[in-house]
C-alpha cells in the first residue's frame, strides 16, 4: 500500500515537468520565429505585431505565422532567377525585339517612367485593345480566340469551375490539343480547390499539360497558405492576350442566384504587349512545372488596326519591391484631374490612404467604387472602417447596387486606364500574384469613362450616416475586422 501511494506524486511531478518543457519550448520557438518575422516583415507595423504576439502567446501565433506570416515568396524568387539564367539569351533578345515598339522616353511623363520601372518593361506601342464589359462579352471573346489558335494556348486562372462555361473552355482546349497544338493549363491550387480530378484528367488524357500553381511547394513553403496566384491570363499564339477580373465559372456570367448580375471587366490585347503577359505566364509555369517554355513565339507583331500604347505590370510576393502598392500609389499621385478606382474590396494600407487624401487635397476628383453586396464579410466590414480616413479630404466612395461588383479598373485623367486582377486590398498588395494592363490612349479612356459613368448610375454615394448610424456591435465588428487587414 505504501509503495502504491508513493507513485502518485511522482506521476504528478512528471506531468508538471512535461508542461514546463512544452511552455519553454513554445516560447523558444516564438522567440526564434520572431527573429524571422522582424527580418522578413515588409512593414514596421507587421514586425511589431508579430514580435509581440510571437513572444507573448506563441502557442497560437507560432502556427499562425507558419501558415500566414511570411509576405515574401523566396522559393519563387530562386526559381525565377534560375529560369532567367537559363533563358538569358532569349530574354535579352526579347528586349531587343521590343525596342522598336518602346515609346520614346522624351514623349513620356516622369510618372510613366516610374510605371515602366515597376514593370521592368517598356510602354509598348502598336497594340489593338478592346474593352470587354461583363461575362458574356469576355467569354465570347476568349472562346473565339482559343478556337482560332494555330500554334498554342496558354490558359491561367485563379478559379476554374466544372460548370457550363468551365466545360465549354475545357472542350476547346481538348479539341486544340488533339489537333496537335501545345496547350498549357495553369490554376491556383487554393482558388480551384474544388476542381474535380476528372476535369483535369480529361485535359491530361487529351494531351493538355496541366499544373497547379502550388505555393506550398519547397521546404520553406510547406505550411504557407497565404500566397495565391490571382492572375487571369489567356494567350493565343503569342499574338493575342486576355487579362482582367473574370475567373472561369457560371457566376461570372451572372448565373449565381445569390449575387445575380456579376459586374466585371476584362481586356483583349493584340500586339507587342501580349508578350509581356506571355512572359508572366512563362514565369509562373516554370515555378509550377519546373519546365521552361522554349517553343513559344517571342516575335512581336504590331496590330494592323490600332496603335495604342500598353504597359503590362506583373506583381507579387516574389518582387523585390511591393510592386502592387507602388502601382496604386503611383497611379493616385500621378492624377491631375481625376482618379476613379473600381475594386470589389477596399482594404488599403497607410500609403494608399495617404495618397487618396493628398489627391483630394490637390483638387483631384477621387472616386472609389466598391460593391454594396458582400461576398466576404471581413473585407465588407473593413471598407466601413476606412470610410472616414479616405473621405476626410474630399474623396468619394460609391457602393454598386446592381448585383456584385468584381472589376479591378482605374481611370487616370483622360489618357490612362488600367484593367487587371489586383484589388485595392493588402492581399493584392503583398500576398497575391497579380497582373495589370495600363492603356495609354485617349479614345480608350473615353470608353472606360463611359463604363464608369454607367456604373455610378447603378450606385449610391456613401455618407457619414452609413457608418454613424450603425449599431455598436456593427462598429465593433468593423474594428475587429480591420485587425485582420494585413492578410485579407
Amino acid at each position: 500500500m505504501h509503495n502504491r501511494k508513493s507513485k502518485k506524486p511522482r506521476l504528478k511531478t512528471k506531468k508538471i515537468k512535461g508542461w514546463v518543457v512544452m511552455v519553454i519550448t513554445a516560447h523558444v520557438m516564438g522567440f526564434l520565429t520572431s527573429i524571422s518575422a522582424v527580418m522578413e516583415a515588409r512593414t514596421p507595423q507587421g514586425s511589431v505585431a508579430w514580435l509581440i504576439s510571437l513572444n507573448t502567446i506563441p502557442y497560437v501565433s507560432v502556427p499562425a505565422y507558419w501558415f500566414l506570416g511570411r509576405s515574401h515568396f523566396n522559393g519563387y524568387v530562386t526559381a525565377r532567377q534560375l529560369a532567367h539564367e537559363e533563358m538569358a539569351d532569349r530574354f535579352n533578345a526579347l528586349h531587343q525585339e521590343l525596342a522598336p515598339f518602346a515609346e520614346d522616353e522624351s514623349k513620356t511623363r516622369g510618372a510613366d517612367r516610374v510605371a515602366q520601372q515597376l514593370a521592368d518593361l517598356p510602354l509598348l506601342s502598336g497594340n489593338d485593345v478592346k474593352l470587354l464589359v461583363d461575362g458574356e462579352a469576355t467569354f465570347a471573346s476568349i472562346l473565339q480566340g482559343m478556337n482560332e489558335a494555330k500554334e498554342y494556348i496558354l490558359f491561367q486562372f485563379y478559379i476554374v469551375h466544372d460548370d457550363e462555361i468551365g466545360r465549354a473552355a475545357k472542350d476547346i482546349l481538348i479539341d486544340k490539343a488533339r489537333q496537335g497544338l501545345h496547350v498549357y493549363f495553369l490554376y491556383d491550387e487554393i482558388g480551384s480547390h474544388d476542381l474535380p480530378k476528372s476535369y483535369k484528367q480529361e485535359l491530361s488524357n487529351a494531351g493538355v499539360e496541366v499544373y497547379a500553381f502550388n505555393t506550398q511547394k519547397g521546404p520553406r513553403n510547406h505550411f504557407q497558405i497565404n500566397f495565391r496566384n490571382h492572375r487571369k491570363i489567356v494567350v493565343v499564339d503569342g499574338k493575342t492576350a486576355w487579362i482582367g477580373g473574370h475567373n472561369v465559372g457560371d457566376e461570372y456570367l451572372g448565373k449565381d442566384p445569390t449575387f445575380g448580375h456579376w459586374r466585371d471587366t476584362h481586356l483583349r490585347i493584340e500586339g507587342p504587349a501580349v508578350l509581356a503577359a506571355q512572359l508572366s505566364f512563362a514565369s509562373d509555369w516554370n515555378w509550377a512545372s519546373e519546365q521552361l517554355l522554349t517553343e513559344l513565339n517571342w516575335k512581336p507583331e504590331a496590330s494592323r488596326n490600332q496603335n495604342q500604347s500598353v504597359l503590362v505590370v506583373s506583381s507579387g510576393p516574389a518582387d523585390e519591391h511591393a510592386t502592387a502598392t507602388l502601382m496604386f500609389v503611383h497611379a493616385i499621385n500621378s492624377a491631375e484631374k481625376r482618379i476613379w478606382i473600381a475594386s470589389p474590396y477596399f482594404v488599403p494600407d497607410e500609403a494608399v490612404v495617404t495618397a487618396i487624401q493628398l489627391a483630394a487635397l490637390r483638387g483631384v476628383d477621387v472616386r472609389i467604387l466598391i460593391p454594396d453586396t458582400p461576398d466576404h464579410l471581413t473585407v465588407y466590414l473593413c471598407a466601413f472602417s476606412f470610410y472616414k480616413e479616405a473621405t476626410t479630404t474630399g474623396a468619394k466612395i460609391y457602393r454598386y447596387t446592381n448585383g456584385f461588383l468584381h472589376q479591378k479598373t482605374m481611370l487616370i485623367d483622360d489618357r490612362v486606364s488600367t484593367i487587371g486582377t489586383a484589388n485595392l486590398d493588402n492581399r493584392s498588395f503583398r500576398l497575391n500574384f497579380e497582373i495589370t494592363a495600363f492603356v495609354h490612349d485617349a479614345a480608350f479612356a473615353t470608353e472606360v469613362e463611359q463604363m464608369f459613368e454607367d456604373d455610378f448610375k447603378n450606385s449610391r454615394l456613401m455618407t457619414d450616416a452609413d457608418v454613424n448610424d450603425k449599431s455598436f456591435w456593427f462598429k465593433l465588428a468593423m474594428r475587429l475586422a480591420r485587425l485582420s487587414a494585413p492578410v485579407q
